[in-house]
């Protein structure tokens, strides 16, 4: 689904991140670090639990063609420092909506785009920034109540394993959670997993458990979407209630469905998923 994978995915990694600018604002006793590629009108990424704004490398560069994208860290993952403890869904999302009034300063209008666990945290965030952000969308959304036991057959991944048995178990996990065809598990999902998982220091999963995201949708105030992978682990089952229930809120709401694509839609279908998300964020 996705186009040739690169033979070196650290220097294809590498090589996005650098036509970034690194932006820094405060988390804890030290920084949550953004990073903005192109120009226009601001779209803050909000990545998923285990994660890092690398689960939108396959987005940003087109993104950046049409908005000035800033894909956040979030507090305790990837490149962020840690947030004060204890913390939840409130507080989590407090860091984060400051930081978001510090990278796009003033009253100027945004738009959110967020994954997995980053939607809970972008749902609350969108909510306290009222009627700056034109339009809410959550991929692969948690936080929505009711889901299947999407973990249960994942394997925990520790220090001392052989190496080679770490990856078969990273691609193992993937193809559980994040993947619908293991097919699509390229190296570079792989080292993106494994580097995340390295820089992981908060726990997510009781937050995503939660109905939080549910809860907080009528407190947004611009167009709500919602995109989903249909074999989506997270949600498989659990479609029509959710939509239902999102209709019953907003009946303009937005949303897009691929057939045969798991829980990372953006990433293992990236080709369908950029233009889809892209109308969707345009959408008046």
């Amino acid at each position: 689904m996705n186009s040739t994978p690169p033979a070196d995915p650290a220097a294809e990694l590498a090589r996005i991140e650098a036509l970034a600018t690194v932006i820094r604002t405060p988390c804890g006793s030290g920084s949550m670090v953004w990073r903005a590629w192109g120009q226009g009108e601001p779209l803050i990424l909000l990545h998923g639990g285990f994660g890092s704004w690398n689960h939108w490398v396959r987005n940003v560069e087109f993104l950046a063609q049409h908005f000035r994208v800033i894909a956040a860290d979030m507090p305790g993952q990837g490149d962020s420092d840690d947030p004060d403890h204890p913390y939840d869904a409130d507080s989590l999302a407090a860091i984060v909506a400051e930081g978001v009034r510090q990278v796009v300063p003033g009253d100027e209008p945004l738009r959110m785009m967020c994954f997995s666990f980053g939607s809970i945290i972008g749902g609350v965030v969108a909510a306290s920034l009222g009627d700056r952000v034109l339009t809410y969308t959550g991929v692969g959304a948690a936080g929505m109540g009711d889901r299947g036991p999407a973990t249960r057959q994942m394997i925990r991944i520790t220090p001392d394993m052989p190496e080679d048995e770490q990856v078969r178990l990273r691609r193992h996990n993937l193809g559980i959670l994040m993947f619908a065809d293991e097919a699509n598990i390229d190296p570079l999902a792989d080292h993106i997993q494994e580097i995340n998982m390295a820089r992981n220091r908060i726990r997510s999963r009781p937050i995503s458990l939660s109905d939080r995201l549910s809860r907080t949708f009528p407190l947004i105030k611009g167009r709500i979407n919602l995109i989903w992978g249909s074999e989506d682990v997270t949600a498989v089952g659990f479609f029509e209630p959710r939509h239902a229930a999102l209709k019953a809120i907003q009946p303009e709401a937005g949303i897009a469905m691929r057939d045969g694509v798991g829980h990372w839609v953006q990433y293992e279908d990236a080709e369908w998923f950029n233009p889809v998300a892209l109308d969707l964020l345009t959408r008046r």
